[in-house]
């Protein structure tokens, strides 16, 4: 009998499956611009019918962006595990760190993700729900470590600043003449709005 922490066949051909559809999706956004390709060209390519696709992603969109919330959970536990005293945006620069650090990342597929991420309105536009799913998983916990008056308002600016700056630091890295690495562009960008007294 499996056990309940392992997934089973089904999910892991699935996972394989969605995989392989994200990546023919993204070459073909790469090559040929998000808006020109059509859900019919990525299953022909990758060899399903365009229904089959819709069963993997409801939209040519969540084949780039992918399943937001695991990684928005991942930062807000790693957050939740940073030590009580530490400044909270050193604590909320660490737990981007933390993502950004976790192995298996395909760093010139990544870079092409994020350049396909920035080239489309509509994308643009996921990505602002990204910001609004991973502002809602943190932002309680910071407030729990804020002390003093309008802490939600507090909460909420130093949320969507750590935001910004992860993004800010992504879309840099993605440029192809870009030779820091990600995590060193990210600690650059949470160092120029890093408070003078922290918090």
């Amino acid at each position: 009998m499996e056990s309940s922490s392992n997934p089973g066949l089904r999910d892991i051909t699935r996972k394989a499956v969605r995989t392989r559809i994200a990546e023919v999706a993204i070459d073909l956004f790469a090559q040929q611009g998000f808006d020109a390709v059509t859900v019919e060209q990525i299953a022909a390519e990758v060899g399903i019918s365009a229904r089959s696709f819709h069963r993997y992603f409801p939209a040519k969109e969540d084949a780039v962006i992918g399943d937001l919330v695991p990684w928005g959970e991942f930062v807000r536990d790693a957050f939740a595990a940073r030590p009580a005293d530490e400044p909270v945006w050193d604590s909320l620069r660490a737990s981007f760190e933390a993502l950004l650090a976790q192995p298996n990342r395909d760093e010139q597929r990544s870079k092409r993700t994020m350049r396909v991420l920035t080239s489309a309105a509509s994308l643009r536009a996921r990505n602002l729900e990204k910001h609004l799913l991973w502002a809602s998983l943190l932002t309680p916990l910071v407030q729990e470590r804020l002390a003093g008056d309008l802490a939600v308002l507090r909460a909420q600016t130093l949320v969507q600043a750590s935001l910004v700056c992860f993004d800010v630091a992504l879309t840099t890295w993605a440029e192809p003449d870009e030779t820091m690495d990600s995590v060193e562009l990210l600690r650059q960008s949470f160092a120029t709005l890093a408070p003078r007294n922290p918090t």
